[in-house]
């Protein structure tokens, strides 16, 4: 039984220089056996059934004189084993490589007339002399799921002081600072009332606070003063509450309704141009007739026209003559 005081596999990283040192340093014949010195190796698989066989029998020495021999002497039992998955000097032909070995705890099951059926456990890392073990998939997402969790329990607790509350100004998250100095108490003293009715909600004079209090209540009522418009200008922002809009054209307004949006420029009906040509001048009469006169009670009289006053011509007096008889 594991001590449970020791930490896990996956947390853990090993490494011992002088082995590796007096083993040539870490080659691809070499890799294996310096594994077995770990704490990651299992006494229980079949590397260190065939490596005791080898080391007390010496016609099976060879199997633990290359990797490739002691692979193929693997491949014919079953059981736990851990074999090499990547070898980046590509079995000693590389002579400059990355250093990192890949080796898998597997386990492999014999199938009658078809390949060997193998199963992963686990990975290990060797990078130069340290050794690591791979976590698993679920070991990840839960150390992942951890951190986010904790984290976002932090800025809960942390956002749960920010707001206050109060009957004046209502909910208020991270008040600004005052400003310093002597620039800000002037604004502040030119922005004042000049009325000597306090403000709704103020039950203290102003001439009783300090400035700085002054200049946080100005800011907290400007903040609010701000947010109340833009809910107003949200809300209200299409209707016209003081007056009634006018549509049409000049000459032919007409007045609409509180709530009625006139329609856009586009639905509107073309409407023809107003006529320009002026009216007709009134023509006056001046041949006025005369007006009729009375007749006289005698006789009736024909009017006078101007040609028959012209033609009448007026007679001369002439001296009477005798008429003389003879005798």
């Amino acid at each position: 039984m594991a001590n449970p005081k020791e930490p896990l596999l996956d947390e853990i990283q090993w490494k011992a220089p002088p082995l590796a040192m007096s083993m040539g340093g870490i080659t691809t014949n070499t890799v294996l056996p310096y594994f077995y010195e770990s704490p990651f190796f299992d006494a229980t698989s079949n590397n260190a059934t065939i490596t005791t066989q080898a080391t007390h029998n010496p016609a099976l020495f060879y199997l633990i004189q290359t990797r490739e021999a002691f692979e193929g002497r693997l491949r014919t039992m079953q059981g736990l084993e851990f074999a090499v998955a990547h070898d980046p000097s590509d079995n000693g032909t590389k002579v400059e490589n990355s250093g990192v070995w890949v080796i898998r705890k597997q386990n492999r099951r014999k199938r009658p007339g078809q390949e060997d059926e193998i199963i992963p456990l686990n990975s290990y890392y060797v990078v130069g002399e340290n050794i690591y073990m791979a976590s698993s998939l679920g070991n990840i997402l839960g150390a992942r799921l951890l951190t986010m969790v904790s984290s976002l329990s932090k800025v809960i607790e942390t956002a749960a002081a920010l707001p206050s509350f109060t009957p004046a100004l209502g909910h208020t998250y991270l008040p600004p600072a005052p400003k310093t100095g002597s620039a800000a108490v002037n604004m502040q003293m030119s922005q004042t009332s000049k009325e000597s009715t306090p403000m709704p909600g103020t039950q203290e004079s102003t001439a009783t606070k300090p400035p700085s209090q002054l200049l946080l209540d100005q800011d907290l009522q400007s903040t609010q003063l701000i947010q109340s418009s833009l809910n107003l200008s949200l809300r209200y922002g299409n209707e016209y509450m003081d007056d009634n809009p006018l549509v049409g054209e000049p000459g032919s307004f007409i007045i609409t309704k509180s709530r009625e949006v006139p329609p856009p420029a586009s639905q509107q009906k073309p409407r023809p141009a107003p006529m320009t040509t002026r009216a007709p001048t009134p023509q006056v009469k001046t041949d006025i007739p005369e007006p009729k006169r009375k007749p006289s009670m005698g006789t009736e009289k024909s009017p006078s026209t101007p040609s028959a006053r012209e033609k009448k011509a007026r007679r001369k007096s002439r001296p009477a003559t005798s008429v003389t008889t003879p005798e």
